[in-house]
């Protein structure tokens, strides 16, 4: 802990330090915001080579037990009994409205385990919804002490290899315990090709000597971390995705596999359904602001008659992109990529086009 205040320090931060970060309170914690490289030059390293995250402030739960998957299909929607073994699933925790309380990435590693991954400031109350909702299964709901580290752009492979972690049996959205202690997945928060590894505080010193002398990898801090998943059109909780936000206006029900929106007896069901139903009020939708000007969370849009339309929930600079950024919520009739719009920037009336998502293209290994 940091002063009085209770922000979190994270169990690396005598190395962020020695590397010249710059830090900054996120979620709770204090988290380097910037190396010495600075955000265009960290964005464009991991595009280009190879950016090193510490994602520690995120949290890594297990579910095991004979009732772990049906504990995990009442906690969301999700058929956790049908994944594959190392399969991962995007999904969420649903409150009784069908708002989003959090989103999350779960993998089967078992026949009767499961390894959750949810967001920093998310993660205390996450931990006490399933450990409530467990309450009825044969399941054990597990926080786990680790070091969390994201590995990505298109050398992460090479790079892990050369560390002398073993990545070749991974493809997309799959994860597994290579050694004890360890998880490891393919997947990340950039849209490009990479990695996060969960592991003990002693085992990660001596990975990360070794990855940081490969010169393909550098630290990357928050603000390019944020750059890199707005251009991939990825969501962040608390901002474009809240508890008083569904899947539906969101765009995410691709994540609801058919038959848990017609039958399943996930928290939220009948608010989701009844959602479906009604359809979209709004919808989520990427924005090109024209010009330099980036346009921030926050700001109010406008249809061409000066009715208020929606409102832009992330915003900044895509440096791969080459111009601003931005996603937020318009009015279902005007979410049609090409729909000319207009942003309040502070009394300013900037132009905003609608546009598809993401704004780079996703270069995740599939195969």
């Amino acid at each position: 802990m940091t002063g009085e205040s209770n922000t979190k320090t994270l169990p690396l931060e005598d190395l962020h330090k020695a590397a010249g970060a710059k830090f900054g309170p996120f979620a709770g914690w204090n988290m380097p915001l910037t190396y010495p490289a600075g955000v265009m030059k960290e964005h464009q390293h991991t595009r280009q080579h190879v950016g090193l995250f510490d994602i520690s402030h995120m949290k890594l739960i297990a579910v095991h037990g004979p009732q772990a998957a049906a504990l995990l299909n009442r906690a969301c929607p999700l058929d956790a009994g049908a994944l594959e073994q190392s399969q991962s699933k995007y999904t969420f925790f649903l409150n009784g409205k069908a708002g989003i309380d959090d989103d999350l990435i779960v993998t089967r590693l078992g026949p009767e385990r499961f390894m959750v991954v949810a967001n920093a400031g998310n993660a205390a109350a996450d931990i006490a919804h399933l450990q409530q909702v467990a309450a009825g299964f044969d399941a054990t709901v597990e926080p786990l002490d680790r070091i969390f580290l994201a590995i990505q752009g298109p050398d992460a492979e090479a790079a892990l290899n050369q560390a002398g972690i073993e990545t070749a049996a991974l493809s997309f959205m799959h994860g597994i315990e290579p050694r004890e202690g360890w998880f490891m997945s393919r997947s990340g928060y950039t849209g490009e090709d990479g990695f996060e590894i969960g592991l003990p505080e002693k085992d990660t010193r001596a990975l990360l000597e070794k990855l940081l002398a490969d010169e393909r990898v550098m630290w990357i801090g928050l603000a390019a971390r944020d750059s890199l998943r707005l251009e991939a059109g990825l969501c962040l909780h608390g901002q474009d995705l809240t508890p008083e936000t569904n899947p539906v206006s969101a765009g995410l029900m691709w994540a609801v596999p058919k038959e848990i929106r017609a039958s399943g007896g996930f928290i939220g069901a009948d608010a989701l359904r009844a959602a479906l139903e009604r359809g979209a009020a709004e919808k989520r939708v990427g924005l090109k602001p024209e010009g330099r000007m980036p346009v921030r969370a926050g700001a109010t849009l406008f249809d061409a008659d000066g009715n208020e339309a929606g409102r832009v929930t992330s915003g900044g600079f895509g440096p791969s992109a080459g111009h601003p950024v931005a996603m937020g919520y318009v009015s279902a009739t005007l979410a049609k990529p090409g729909t000319r719009l207009f942003a309040d920037v502070r009394g300013t009336k900037v132009p905003v086009d609608v546009a598809a998502l993401p704004f780079t293209p996703h270069r995740y290994r599939k195969g």
